[in-house]
């Protein structure tokens, strides 16, 4: 069998930056993706759409293995945040916000993949949110990150500061999305404990 892959190990400076600004360039990836609206601490859709894509993305994992011998970790849950008129994106007005969940993939889930694992998924757990996720490739290139610690209500601070750093690099945000990806699980963890990626594309 070959060796597990981890994606905290083999794309560390994509999962887990320090606490300061850095740049990164993202390569392309692909994504199990779902879209939805409004403030996820007050959705169904929400807490839907989390449960649907992780029990896709184990189908996904478990039918590969068996099949193949191989075998990786399950990427975390990642979202893009934004609003019409992204000058008015605000923390302190989540119910303006336009979001999409995703979970990305490794290199060898195909769309076949995915596709035979969402009728084992169905067959098991039958959640009809299973049949609206979709297996799309997402490219943000040149972008900066941090880790955030802390509870997601006070992310403020940090995502300013990283909007500071862009600027100081003469780089520009318009119309490109915020990006946050979910390293602590929020059922089992201090709100003080949690570890969020703050991820901002630009424009040079």
């Amino acid at each position: 069998m070959s060796e597990k892959m981890e994606w905290k190990k083999d794309l560390k400076n994509l999962y887990l930056p320090p606490a300061n600004p850095v740049t990164v360039d993202v390569p392309p990836m692909n994504f199990l993706m779902l879209d939805g609206h409004g403030d996820p601490n007050q959705s169904a859709h929400y807490q839907a759409v989390i449960e649907g894509l992780f029990s896709l993305a184990y189908t996904i994992k478990f039918a590969i293995k068996k099949a193949e011998g191989s075998d990786y970790a399950v990427y975390p849950a990642e979202g893009l945040w934004w609003v019409e008129d992204m000058h008015d994106f605000s923390t302190e007005h989540k119910e303006n916000w336009d979001w999409t969940m995703m979970i990305a993939q490794p290199q060898q889930v195909t769309a076949e993949w995915v596709e035979s694992s969402r009728k084992l998924a169905l067959k098991k757990k039958g959640l009809a949110v299973l049949e609206q996720i979709r297996f799309e490739a997402f490219t943000e290139g040149c972008s900066a990150q941090l880790m955030h610690t802390g509870p997601y209500s006070a992310e403020g601070p940090n995502i300013a500061r990283l909007h500071a750093y862009i600027a100081a690099l003469g780089g520009r945000t318009d119309g490109l999305k915020h990006h946050e990806i979910y390293l602590g699980d929020v059922r089992k963890t201090a709100p003080d404990k949690l570890k969020t990626v703050i991820r901002q594309p630009y424009r040079k």
